[in-house]
């Protein structure tokens, strides 16, 4: 095997060299495109020349790996073969790679010999790994949260993942997360709340490629246990939450309302009784007013300028004295002998009323309304 491949190695280096010396006078029209392509499956490359060409090299980051002369095709790596085709008067040759490889990533170029002029194109490789839900199929309880999983595992790039629902929900979302420790996976959660049996499928779509990969459960949902409906903590169906704060909603705004109303009702009852009190009180001050307007109360302490007689003098001594006799009974009682003595010695007999006229102008006597 290493003869045969040694001997052809060296025809590939006659041929080329003996073109090489005779020369051509083609060239390349139009060369290859980029090529995206999945480990393991096929990449094919086009190159257009015009007539008259002596020989085609292809390469594969940077070696030959291809070469094709008018009497056939020199291959050196079975994963490496050719095709031509003829379009009117140009050669359409096409380069073939099997088996994709990860190594393979790189450049590709269509070349001829003694030509200044080339065509290149870059190949692109992915990987599709494992799509997975762990688990498998699953058994919840209906209106009750939960979560599935799904794992994509060495991709290259990492692809994108979506869900398919086929169970009756009241909620559903989902987001991806990377895998901390490695870079090649990803991984995406969907959080559901099933409310019937069914299934439910995880895709993973490739970004360049029209490829899908997908992975299916069946979801069974049972109905919750009675013992768990008196539990603490139990969580409530969403159309009963939901019913709940519409009736708080509503019965806070009709307290707030009624609170309003009171307070309306009662300001405004403040108010008339306000008026009431203050209509009353003036009616009042109005009557006492007019009452000590009729009826005044005589100032005693007033003293007037007129002249006054010795009775005038002594009337309110006398005056006093009734009202101490008045206080004090028992005083008067004991000492009558004594005070009837001194009247006698006071009275009219002894001494005759005496009058005194002031020399002062005449005034009216006035009365002062407290």
């Amino acid at each position: 095997m290493e003869g045969a491949a040694e001997r052809g190695v060296l025809a590939v280096l006659v041929v080329l060299a003996g073109l090489a010396a005779c020369g051509s006078g083609s060239e390349i029209i139009e060369g290859p495109k980029n090529v995206t392509a999945l480990k393991g499956s096929e990449a094919r490359f086009n190159c257009t020349i015009s007539q008259g060409w002596k020989l085609i090299m292809w390469a594969l980051r940077g070696t030959v790996v291809l070469s094709m002369t008018p009497n056939g095709s020199i291959i050196t790596n079975d994963r490496f073969t050719s095709a031509s085709y003829q379009e009117g008067a140009n050669f359409i040759s096409e380069m073939i790679i099997h088996d994709v490889q990860l190594s393979d990533a790189g450049q590709v170029k269509c070349s001829l010999q003694n030509s200044d002029r080339d065509g290149a194109a870059f190949l692109s490789v992915q990987v599709m790994g494992r799509l997975l839900i762990p688990g498998g199929s699953l058994v919840v309880i209906e209106d009750n949260p939960c979560n599935i999983t799904c794992r994509a595992l060495n991709w290259t790039p990492l692809p994108d993942l979506s869900w398919e629902i086929g169970v009756p929900v009241s909620h559903s979302s989902y987001y991806s997360i990377l895998e901390p420790e490695d870079l090649q996976s990803v991984e995406s959660v969907l959080a559901l709340t099933p409310q019937g049996n069914g299934t439910v499928t995880c895709v993973a779509e490739m970004k360049g490629l029209d490829v899908r990969e997908s992975v299916t459960v069946r979801l069974t949902v049972v109905q919750p246990p009675l013992d768990s409906i008196d539990k603490p903590g139990t969580s409530l169906p969403t159309w009963a939450i939901v019913l709940l704060a519409v009736s708080l909603s509503l019965l806070l705004i009709l307290v707030i309302v009624l609170i309003i109303i009171l307070c309306c009702c009662v300001s405004r009852t403040e108010k008339e009784g306000n008026l009431l009190l203050k209509s009353a009180t003036m009616k009042t001050s109005k009557d006492t007013l007019g009452t000590k307007l009729e009826s005044g109360n005589e100032n005693y302490g007033y003293h007037s300028d007129e002249p006054r007689t010795i009775h005038e003098w002594l009337e309110p001594a006398s005056l006093h004295d009734k009202s101490s006799e008045a206080s004090v009974p028992e005083q008067r009682s004991s000492r009558q002998p004594h005070q009837e003595s001194n009247h006698h010695q006071l009275g009219p007999a002894n001494h005759p009323p005496v009058s005194f006229n002031m020399g002062s102008p005449k005034k009216v006597r006035n009365v002062t309304l407290v």
